[in-house]
């Protein structure tokens, strides 16, 4: 098949799976086309059967902001025409799915199916500004097909937008082949000393990552114990995080690293995640972490419950407790065997529910009923 998909091009959950889903596509032999106003983190246009569409946006004084959303769905429809696309797959439904929408409108010659991926964020800019839901919930009925990544994602878009169309649940994924832990002490040296654990944080720093509170629950698991952190990512929140890692004195003991593409060497050397998020409709991070044998100290919210089970592979706690979660951290690392047999736990259960090798398949299952119906 050919197919054309849209992301954010930025650092974070829904972007790293749409390209990592077009890697996946390509290798199974599709043509993958991306259309976005930036190449997606992660995507290497030197793999194979992957091409990359940027789409430029004119500026005009007529305009206070420059028409996106127009832009792409002409770009859309001009790159469907030339490459002879199947089907768009767009992931978030504003503004992709409109933008895919116009860009079946335009090509009549041939009707040209889209399906839309919903990742969460969709759901709280419509919490956030009531005004969207008409436009959000029109594109997801206009949808060829829909899915979404977790069971909490789905049944909340039903009930926030009074969906009635079928929702496919087809959760988030790792390549269990290529992401597993591996010996790299070179690397692990870099940020913390033998003996000491290091705890990992990983995400685009915006508020409701609540990376505050990873630096909070780290200063007091390091009054405990001695242990190191690393701050993998970028964002919003992030001058913030480093004013109080130096307000709480543990800024010699956190390394901030940045955007990184090697994420599976960096989750290589860590112990343990901190994942303290206010939301996460799935959480990428955790998944990531689990293929690693990193275990997950977190929030019970949104689809993680799902995806990290409390007590086994991670433990839970509510948003903002960060008493708990650093004693539960503290507890861990104390006692390396139960650690070690939570990362093991959690290995097994990306292997059996998450690789890319059971997921990838429901995908191109997906794509050929919607072909099959939209002849």
């Amino acid at each position: 098949m050919r197919i054309g998909v849209t992301c954010y091009p930025t650092y974070g959950g829904s972007g790293i799976v749409a390209t990592e889903l077009g890697r996946e596509l390509a290798e199974r032999g599709h043509e993958i086309h991306f259309i976005s106003y930036a190449q997606p983190i992660r995507l290497n246009t030197d793999q194979p059967r992957i091409f990359y569409h940027e789409v430029e946006v004119a500026t005009y004084p007529l305009f206070d902001y420059p028409p996106y959303t127009l832009a792409l769905a002409s770009h859309m429809a001009e790159v469907a025409e030339n490459e002879k696309l199947d089907l768009l797959h767009v992931h978030y439904a504003i503004p992709h799915s409109v933008s895919a929408f116009l860009a079946r409108a335009m090509t009549k010659a041939r009707r040209l199916p889209f399906i839309t991926t919903l990742h969460g964020t969709d759901i709280t800019l419509v919490g956030a500004d009531r005004s969207y839901l008409p436009i959000t919930r029109f594109s997801i009925e206009a949808s060829d097909g829909v899915t979404a990544i977790s069971e909490y994602l789905c049944r909340t878009t039903e009930t926030e937008f009074d969906v009635h169309r079928p929702i496919e649940i087809i959760p988030n994924f790792v390549n269990c082949d290529r992401y597993h832990r591996r010996p790299l002490p070179q690397l692990r040296a870099r940020f913390a000393p033998p003996g000491e654990p290091l705890l990992v944080h990983l995400s685009n720093f915006r508020p409701v990552k609540r990376v505050l509170d990873a630096v909070e629950i780290f200063a007091r698991v390091a009054a405990q114990t001695p242990a190191r952190l690393l701050m993998v990512g970028d964002g919003p929140d992030r001058g913030q995080a480093e004013r109080r890692a130096r307000e709480l004195g543990v800024a010699d003991r956190v390394t901030f690293v940045g955007k990184q593409d090697a994420i599976h060497r960096l989750l290589s050397v860590s112990d343990l995640m901190l994942l303290p998020s206010e939301m996460e409709s799935f959480g990428l991070a955790a998944l990531e972490a689990m293929a690693h044998e990193v275990p997950t100290v977190g929030t019970r919210v949104g689809g993680v419950p799902e995806l990290v089970e409390d007590g086994v592979t991670g433990c839970l706690f509510p948003v903002g407790d960060v008493g708990a979660m650093a004693a539960a951290a503290v507890e861990l690392l104390r006692d390396p065997d139960r650690l070690r047999a939570m990362g093991q736990a959690g290995r097994q259960r990306a292997e059996e529910y998450f690789c890319a090798s059971s997921i990838i398949p429901l995908y191109e299952a997906l794509y050929e009923r919607v072909l099959n119906q939209s002849q």
